[in-house]
């Protein structure tokens, strides 16, 4: 799927998740909501750093470009190391690698790391980082040419360091989920996993499908592209990501954050 709509599934999964915590007695603050929305909608479009036309390899000018560089030779070089006799030979990382389930639960687990162990600079640079990738896909015509890419800095710099303050109170949600003493923020790992999941269900759907089980093999193949039958997929971009599945995602985030937030 495209950028867009990788976003707004990435922030509507969280909003379900919302509601679902709602209903599981361990409802989260309005700031966890709105955060974790915002974190998920960029996680979802992180797992595409192992290619460089991707809306990520703008996102932050030279160091986003030379990051997907890297990323797509090291995915390239995991594919050749741990291929089976069934994959097919490849002559780039996209789409493997970062599209799995471990990649996944790695970088939230990362994430999470980050997040208890640095001080508040630390959350910051998260919600940053995530804040920058939130606007580009949520905004993507908006955003599109260089001139913008500084305007959309300052706004996600000026967006992190407001949620963060808000975060900060008692009661916002810094401890939600995980209260024990030094714990707070350990739930910034969830939308992250969330997103990165989100992402490679919907490129699952698409007519390359997508190995998000990765290492475990399938039959002859390590890197099997999981997905529907081929005449339930579609092409990224085309009239059924843009006309069915982004007005889709629309209805269920506001359904979920309704929920979430007790309105039904």
């Amino acid at each position: 799927m495209m950028g867009p709509a990788h976003s707004l599934s990435g922030a509507a999964a969280w909003l379900g998740v919302g509601a679902a915590a709602a209903a599981a007695g361990h409802p989260m603050p309005w700031p966890v909501l709105l955060v974790g929305a915002l974190i998920c909608a960029g996680a979802a479009l992180a797992p595409d750093l192992d290619h460089k036309a991707a809306t990520i390899s703008r996102s932050f000018g030279p160091v986003s470009r030379w990051l997907c560089e890297i990323v797509d030779k090291l995915s390239y070089a995991v594919y050749k190391a741990t291929r089976k006799q069934g994959d097919p030979r490849r002559s780039g990382g996209h789409r493997t690698l970062t599209h799995t389930w471990l990649w996944a639960v790695l970088i939230g687990a990362g994430t999470s790391a980050v997040a208890i162990t640095s001080d508040r600079w630390g959350v910051l640079a998260i919600l940053f980082v995530h804040m920058v990738l939130a606007i580009e896909g949520l905004l993507w015509r908006a955003t599109r040419g260089s001139s913008s890419e500084v305007l959309v800095w300052l706004l996600a710099a000026t967006t992190a360091w407001i949620l963060a303050g808000v975060l900060d109170k008692p009661g916002n949600g810094a401890d939600w989920l995980f209260t024990a003493p030094g714990q707070e923020y350990l739930w910034l790992g969830l939308p992250v996993v969330l997103g990165a999941i989100v992402h490679d269900i919907g490129d699952a759907l698409t007519v390359s499908g997508c190995p998000i089980l990765w290492p475990i093999p399938v039959g002859r193949k390590r890197w099997y592209p999981i997905g529907p039958p081929k005449a339930m997929r579609f092409r990224a971009g085309s009239w059924v990501e843009l006309k069915v599945l982004m007005p889709v995602f629309m209805l269920l985030g506001g359904v979920g954050c309704a929920a979430a937030l007790n309105v039904i």
